[in-house]
């Protein structure tokens, strides 16, 4: 069996960020990937009550403009933990860049200001465990 060499994992949002308002990562070339399916894992590490984090990915070709919709988003979160999410970019063959976008809100007592410290990392989905899986459903 030949192994493929993936993309290693990559930090959509770098560990242990912390925000209180909605913002964006870093551009991250996906143009060099080999499967073009990719497992992304959000880690909430710190929260505070009634607060809510949305997470998405958006896509572009040229890094200047960027889809008007997300091509990925993990289901809204209000408490810490990981959530999985496998992003495939197969249906979009003109992405060559990703990069995460987040917003957040809070409502009740207390500060207004929400707060979370979060990460989102990306890992390609190995061209082996694509075809074990597409083998298992013949």
């Amino acid at each position: 069996m030949t192994m493929t060499t993936a993309i290693p994992e990559i930090n959509l949002v770098p560990a242990g960020t912390t925000a209180s308002t909605k913002g964006d990562g870093p551009a991250i070339d996906v143009s060099g990937a080999t499967t073009r399916v990719f497992l992304l894992t959000l880690a909430i590490t710190k929260i505070i009550e009634q607060e809510s984090l949305d997470v998405s990915v958006y896509g572009s070709s040229d890094g200047a403009s960027w889809s008007a919709k997300s091509i990925g988003a993990f289901p809204q979160k209000f408490y810490a933990g990981e959530s999985p999410l496998l992003l495939d970019l197969t249906a979009h063959p003109d992405v060559k860049l990703v990069r995460a976008h987040w917003e957040m809100a809070r409502w009740g007592r207390g500060v207004e200001t929400p707060l979370f410290e979060f990460g989102v990392s990306m890992r390609e989905v190995p061209a082996e465990i694509l075809r074990e899986t597409a083998q298992a459903k013949t």
